[in-house]
Order: structure tokens, then C-alpha cells, then sequence
């Protein structure tokens, strides 16, 4: 039996990606109505950017049934949300006086570690309960670093994908000289 040329893609929940930016954007949205003031405009940009984020990879993994380049497109601009969301953490921090964890300090590795084995937002959720804002948000920006990375990953391997197999139209013609052939 050969693949169907329009699947039913709806796979996106098990994308790692997705997971991290599911995270991020609740994380977030948390931080943001509890230690932003009210009637801030930063407030709306950072919530929209996580949902950004998210809903682009989820957009994305939609439109790939029929278009690869949209697919690219729209990963990019997650990918390109979550670096605005990042800019935005930067900023909360500097401009309160606090301290940005280093690359290399104890803080960072063991986020890192966290980020590595947990995707789950009920578990972050949990954890940031009890944290200080300052903290929440090098969190968040460790989190937004992982997904940046794996979203260049993901890029590569779309690409990749893309260059292998080609796109829909290729697959239409495929498909349609298959059926001819069979048909003889």
C-alpha cells in the first residue's frame, strides 16, 4: 500500500520542540501577569511571542502535508519568536539589576540538565512556584536556548528532508505517473 499524499499530520505534540515551547509559553504567561505590572505593554509582546513560538511549530507541522517551504517558514518563525521572547527576559533582568547566569555557572548546567530530561510544563510549573522572578527567568532563558537549538535541528533536518524526497508538487507527480504506470 503506498502513502497517502495528503496524511493526516497531526503529530506535533511529540515533537521535543513543541513540548519545550509549550513550556516556555505557560511559563511565561505565569511570570508575566504575576511580577509584570499591570497595563505594561511588555506583558502582551512576551506572552505573544512564547505563543509565537508554540503555535508556529503546531502551524507548521500542518501546513507540511502541502507545502515543505512553508513548512521551513513557519519553524523559522518560531524559532525567531522565541529569540525576541529571549531579548525580553534579557531585559527584565538588566533593567531590575539582576544577575544573568553565566554560560558556564553551576545555575546554568543544572537548568540545562533539567531542560535535557524533563518537557513537561506541570513539572516546571511546579518548580517555579517557590522560585524568585529573577530566578524564573534565567530559567526561561536557558529553557528558550534549548529550544532555539533544537529548532535550528529541526530546521536542518527539513531541509534535509526537503532535499531528499522534494516537495509536494514533486510528490503529486510522483504519485500521478505511479498511477499511470499502474494503470498500463
Amino acid at each position: 500500500m503506498t502513502k497517502s499524499l495528503v496524511p493526516n499530520n497531526w503529530g506535533y505534540k511529540n515533537l521535543l520542540t513543541y513540548q519545550k515551547s509549550d513550556v516556555i509559553y505557560r511559563i511565561t504567561y505565569y511570570f508575566c501577569h504575576k511580577y509584570l505590572q499591570k497595563g505594561d505593554r511588555t506583558i502582551d509582546q512576551m506572552i505573544q511571542a512564547a505563543r509565537s513560538g508554540k503555535q508556529n511549530i503546531v502551524e507548521g507541522c500542518a501546513a507540511s502535508v502541502t507545502s515543505s517551504k512553508t513548512e521551513i517558514h513557519l519553524v523559522n518563525v518560531a524559532k525567531a519568536s522565541l529569540r525576541e521572547l529571549l531579548l525580553d527576559y534579557e531585559d527584565y533582568l538588566h533593567t531590575r539589576n539582576h544577575r544573568v547566569w553565566e554560560e558556564a555557572s553551576r545555575e546554568v548546567e543544572a537548568m540545562r540538565r533539567l531542560g535535557r530530561e524533563h518537557n513537561d510544563a506541570e513539572y516546571f510549573m511546579r518548580l517555579i512556584e517557590s522560585r524568585p522572578p529573577e530566578t524564573i527567568a534565567n530559567m526561561v532563558i536557558v529553557l528558550i536556548k534549548q529550544a532555539d537549538y533544537l529548532l535550528y535541528k529541526q530546521l536542518q533536518s527539513l531541509a534535509t528532508k526537503f532535499e531528499q524526497d522534494g516537495g509536494f508538487s514533486e510528490k503529486m507527480t510522483r504519485k500521478r505517473l505511479e498511477y499511470r504506470n499502474n494503470k498500463k
